[in-house]
């Protein structure tokens, strides 16, 4: 990679779908949270909660989760107001299946979620130029839990759920990028890696608004959609319709001679 090129490229990854599996995790307390709180009635399937984030407004999962909730008893005939949920309850119940019960230390679906990418990926990167850093919607322990326990990263750059707003508002892609500054220069090319529409969006609200820098969204689909080849293409589409320049099947196809790609197709 020239060295023209490797100043301009940024990579900035969710971590959900991304850098890790959350079929298992995640998304599984959604549906054990749905089906408690539907008096074990229903409980989502994978394509529904694919269906419900393609939406591209339902990144915060505590928040698909309850309106899953909603959804299911207004076609029951129930209003919202009769149902009255306590959101805090289903984010407790929530995080006693994601992160257990324990307070002190984590012992839930965490701890079993397949690794998609590895150090060594990170490494060839910087050996390359290219600076990198996290954006994502899960919470700062979560993210910390598989960037720094899992993967052994020193302080990576992150973004986290309390640090911003959630997707796809793309204040917290700008403030990752601010902190990977002082390795980047003007009209920058910025690579948003996501495994969903929201975060399509987030790049496509971040081109929107500053034209300082180019703005590229890399689509990866997340383990769970790749069982079936059709139910893959089909979701690559998705990503495709909402923003994504390329769809790749796991992050660590994004080397530094497709960034060399990208960046040239945007820069000429």
């Amino acid at each position: 990679m020239t060295q023209e090129t490797s100043t301009k490229a940024v990579v900035v990854f969710d971590i959900d779908g991304v850098v890790r599996d959350v079929s298992g995790s995640y998304r599984r307390a959604i549906a054990d949270t749905v089906e408690y709180f539907t008096n074990n009635a229903y409980r989502p399937t994978p394509l529904d909660i694919d269906q419900l984030k393609s939406e591209g407004v339902w990144n915060n999962d505590w928040e698909a989760s309850q309106e899953l909730i909603y959804r299911y008893f207004s076609a029951q005939g129930q209003t919202d107001e009769q149902l009255q949920l306590d959101y805090n309850g289903i984010i407790a119940f929530f995080q006693s299946r994601y992160r257990g019960s324990d307070p002190n230390n984590l012992t839930g679906y965490i701890c079993n979620e397949p690794l998609l990418l590895q150090p060594s990926y990170l490494e060839e990167l910087t050996q390359a130029g290219i600076a990198w850093g996290f954006f994502s919607g899960a919470t700062r322990v979560s993210a910390n839990y598989v960037l720094e326990k899992r993967l052994g990263l020193q302080s990576p750059v992150l973004i986290a759920m309390e640090d911003a707003p959630g997707k796809p508002d793309p204040t917290g892609l700008f403030a990752t990028v601010s902190q990977l500054e002082n390795e980047i220069e003007q009209k920058s090319v910025i690579i948003y890696v996501g495994d969903t529409v929201a975060d399509m969006y987030t790049v496509e609200k971040a081109r929107s608004l500053d034209s300082t820098h180019n703005w590229i969204g890399v689509g990866v689909l997340p383990p769970h959609v790749q069982e079936t080849a059709a139910r893959g293409d089909a979701y690559g589409e998705t990503l495709l319709k909402a923003g994504a320049a390329i769809i790749f099947s796991n992050v660590q196809e994004l080397t530094p001679k497709q960034i060399h790609k990208l960046v040239s197709r945007v820069c000429g």
